[in-house]
């Protein structure tokens, strides 16, 4: 290789122009639809925000509903699930952690209250996403809590699988309370106040 070549800046090939603008129409869809819902939200206003027509747009999500996904998986990519980030973290503070981080990124939070809210209704096409999360999210409570019991950690009557349930409905609904008054809602303190209530200390 000689130093002027060495030098020359890459070309941007037509992929990486192609990736640039699928995340510039991901996060205009974000905005679109935690604002306004998946259903009032439409392709058109998502095209304004990126400058583009309805028909380029279709080119790289060919339906509204594979938008919908890709800004939901979008959204699990910027947050995370609560779970130990590591082996030496517990469950209660990888859970205050994570709802610490959510506080950071309230318009992403937004959009996912919103969206599965919304997603209940007659053939949303996030409702299949929602209920695998739902699921997923169950069964790594359900694990967590289990390894607690067996190191005689978690309190006596304390069912795993209705833990797990309720850990997730309580995030869901602190998180509403939140969005709707953040100066007065403590979400993490409330996340960890229920955990308290069911794990022994060490």
């Amino acid at each position: 290789m000689t130093t002027s070549s060495a030098q020359r800046p890459a070309k941007r090939g037509p992929y990486a122009k192609s990736k640039q603008r699928r995340g510039s129409i991901v996060q205009a869809a974000y905005e679109v639809f935690a604002a306004h819902g998946y259903r009032g939200g439409s392709l058109q206003d998502v095209a304004d925000r990126v400058g583009m027509s309805q028909t380029s747009l279709l080119h790289y999500f060919p339906s509204k509903s594979d938008l919908l996904l890709a800004v939901l998986h979008w959204r699990d990519s910027v947050t995370g699930d609560g779970n130990p980030g590591d082996p030496e973290e517990t469950l209660v503070d990888a859970v205050v952690r994570q709802a610490r981080f959510n506080e950071t990124v309230p318009g992403v939070i937004e959009l996912y209250t919103v969206l599965c809210a919304e997603s209940v209704t007659d053939n949303h096409p996030g409702l299949e996403y929602f209920t695998e999360r739902y699921e997923r999210l169950r069964r790594s409570y359900v694990r967590a809590f289990s390894a607690l019991a067996a190191e005689g950690r978690l309190r006596s009557g304390v069912d795993p699988e209705r833990a797990a349930a309720s850990l997730i409905a309580l995030w869901d609904g602190i998180q509403t309370q939140w969005l709707m008054a953040p100066e007065r809602i403590d979400m993490a303190g409330c996340l960890r106040d229920y955990l308290e209530l069911l794990v022994l200390p060490e």
